[in-house]
């Protein structure tokens, strides 16, 4: 086993998880490095867990905790000690202090995670199981997931997130979902609960938990399907939206790569990044909506389909584009025909990165025509028809043509 680096040696900084069981879980070296920490950061749980170890300086967690990241680092190079919960690495701060500290000057003793705990306890297969974290982030993160049949395992905040998944399951149709309660995992108050969703009525929950759901779907049931081009009525809107065989073929050309930002311009009722952002959980968008009432309502529809985190800009472009995050990716579905707006896009796209905007009326597919005859790019016009009554039978009843102009800045 070797002893604990030098402190003028690479590695000064060493984060250990500790579960509920605290010292016992420890293996030899975890202990011997706490004892030998000059400065041990951690929660108040996690310093109560680890007390009979602790000799150096302890330091609480503060609000907010970039200052004690910044405490933390006042230390470089003497032996600290950041206590975790479970893996460190998995939604903890071990990731975040990594945005601060190189691997090489850390060294990292992970214990079990909840998850991982919670997938053993039940027998789930952890490969097979959608985990995620809510604590401290929105509970309508978890709406995605919800497809009939599928097994998720989410960490909460507090006492009240089992409630909160249940009261979500029922709004959204899913009430007849199991929902398993694991609490204080890997201690002595360690207990298991079990009910419907629609039944819950669990009491003195300990704050410490993860909801374990096997989600079972009632008539009606809110599914967000995974492919592109979404149904229409899942959307609120006022009849501003890129219709659903549109947006499919939209999010096509738009072409999400990980980690991508999104404008989209003119957002209406934010279909379109609401779904880029669906693609992936890396994915990010910024919508831009001159109208209240409509920024509103993409806020609302993002919630709605579990990407909260989109970021609604109220304002009209292009002035509202100032000082935003440089876009991968900028979709220009309503406003594109104003005057410099389509300029300011272009000047602030990446360099390859790649525009799509879509016309409608004469004036913006006459904007897009000289674009295209300046820029190149590509440009495609697409027809939809829908069958419709006509009298005692059926006929195609076309929709407005949307003429797409396609373009990478070069």
């Amino acid at each position: 086993m070797s002893d604990l680096p030098p402190a003028d040696g690479p590695r000064w900084l060493t984060i250990i998880g500790i579960g509920e069981d605290g010292p016992a879980g420890l293996g030899e070296e975890a202990r011997r490095l706490i004892a030998r920490a000059s400065a041990v950061f951690g929660g108040a749980r996690h310093h109560a867990l680890a007390a009979s170890l602790i000799t150096g300086e302890k330091f609480s967690w503060q609000s907010p905790f970039e200052r004690s990241v910044d405490a933390v680092l006042e230390r470089r190079g003497t032996p600290v000690v950041v206590l975790a919960s479970g893996d460190p690495f998995l939604y903890g701060v071990g990731a975040t202090l990594s945005r601060h500290v190189a691997a090489g000057e850390m060294h990292t003793i992970p214990a079990p995670s909840a998850f991982s705990l919670a997938a053993s306890r039940l027998g789930w297969p952890l490969q097979d199981v959608a985990t995620i974290s809510l604590h401290g982030r929105p509970i309508d993160l978890i709406r995605p997931h919800l497809h009939p049949g599928r097994r998720i395992i989410a960490l909460t905040s507090d006492e009240k997130g089992p409630s909160a998944l249940a009261a979500l399951l029922i709004a959204a149709g899913f009430g007849q979902s199991k929902l398993t309660v694991l609490e204080a995992l890997g201690g002595d108050r360690e207990r298991q609960r079990r009910t419907a969703a629609a039944d819950f009525d669990l009491t003195n929950i300990d704050p410490l938990n993860v909801c374990a759901l096997q989600i079972a779907a009632g008539e009606g049931a809110r599914i967000l399907p995974l492919a592109s081009g979404l149904e229409d009525g899942l959307f609120e809107h006022d009849g501003q939206i890129t219709k659903r065989e549109i947006r499919a073929m939209t999010l096509s050309a738009l072409a999400p790569r990980h980690g991508e930002l999104l404008w989209d311009i003119g957002a209406g009722s934010g279909s379109i990044g609401i779904e880029w952002m669906l693609a992936d959980p890396s994915l990010k968008t910024i919508a831009i909506e001159q109208s209240p009432e409509r920024a509103a309502r993409i806020a609302r529809n993002a919630s709605a389909f579990g990407v909260p985190h989109l970021a609604v800009i109220e304002g009209a472009a292009p002035a509202a584009l100032a000082g935003l995050p440089q876009p991968d990716t900028i979709f220009l579905g309503g406003g594109g025909s104003e005057p410099g707006v389509i300029d300011a896009a272009i000047a602030a796209l990446k360099q390859g990165g790649r525009l799509v905007a879509n016309a409608v009326t004469l004036e913006m597919e006459a904007v897009l025509l000289l674009e295209h005859a300046k820029r190149g790019g590509s440009l495609t016009r697409i027809e939809i028809s829908r069958a419709a009554p006509v009298g005692s039978m059926s006929g195609w009843r076309p929709a407005m043509p949307v003429t797409q102009w396609r373009w990478t800045k070069g």
